[in-house]
Formats: C-alpha cells, sequence, structure tokens
C-alpha cells in the first residue's frame, strides 16, 4: 500500500501536542498508544502500525531534524492522522526511496516504512523545518 497525501488544513480533535527531544521518546510512543487504544475504532494491528510510524517519524525529527520536535494527534470523522514538526534542513518527499532500501544501506528505511504503513502522508518543507503529516483510515483493511 502507498500513502496518499493529506492536507495539514484537514485536522479535526486534537488528541495530544507536545514538544520532544530524544528523552521524551519512549513517554511519547506509550502516550500516542494510550490515545489510539482509547478513542480510535482502529484495529489492533493497524494500532500497533501507527504507534510504530509515529515513533519512526520522531525518531528522524531527532536524528535528522535538529534534535527535537512537536507532535500533534488528531482524529478526523474518517482517520486517525498525526503531524511531527522539526527544526531541521528540511528535505523533500522525493529523498523517500519508492522501493525497500537494502538492508545495508545507512538509512532512508524509517520514512519508506511510515509512507507503506500509513494511508496518506504528505512531507512539507516548513521555514526552518520538515512537517511530515500522515494519517490511518478508520475502514481501511
Amino acid at each position: 500500500m502507498t500513502a496518499q497525501p493529506i492536507s495539514v488544513q484537514e485536522e479535526g480533535e486534537l488528541l495530544l501536542e507536545s514538544r520532544f527531544c530524544a528523552a521524551d521518546l519512549a513517554r511519547t510512543r506509550i502516550q500516542v498508544e494510550l490515545h489510539t487504544s482509547r478513542i480510535t475504532p482502529l484495529s489492533e494491528p493497524r494500532r500497533a502500525q501507527f504507534v510504530l510510524a509515529v515513533h519512526e517519524v520522531m525518531c528522524n525529527a531527532v536524528r535528522h531534524g535538529g534534535g527535537e520536535g512537536t507532535i500533534r494527534l488528531f482524529r478526523k470523522a474518517d482517520s486517525l492522522c498525526c503531524r511531527v514538526d522539526d527544526q531541521g534542513p528540511g528535505f523533500d518527499e522525493n529523498t523517500i526511496p519508492l522501493t525497500q532500501p537494502s538492508l545495508d544501506a545507512p538509512a532512508g528505511r524509517g520514512l519508506w516504512l511510515v509512507r507503506e504503513l500509513t494511508d496518506r502522508m504528505d512531507v512539507a518543507r516548513c521555514a526552518g523545518g520538515a512537517g511530515i503529516t500522515f494519517a490511518m483510515c478508520f475502514d481501511a483493511a
């Protein structure tokens, strides 16, 4: 499955908004898991995929985006969405491999995996960084 773009203007009910750095990754991942298990109709496998995608994007922000970022988790009528912004050099969606990177590749697997796991994904260059928004639809199989 390949993710389709999502507009950042399509945000819905805000569930979580938090700044994070490397020390906050585990705590924030637990918070995301709690929110997704309590208030969304995602099946357990899709919920696990969503949480993994959140974790991958947050790790990317810490590693490549200036060491910290902001996460916003929000629910729309048909999907659960996440936006992660960082203050790194920014990048373009064309830098994400279209096919699975080899196991010996030094980088590139995280965002490729996010695009494969989620239903929609958008990468936006922002002033002073990047913003990645992705979503899991409630009715997708």
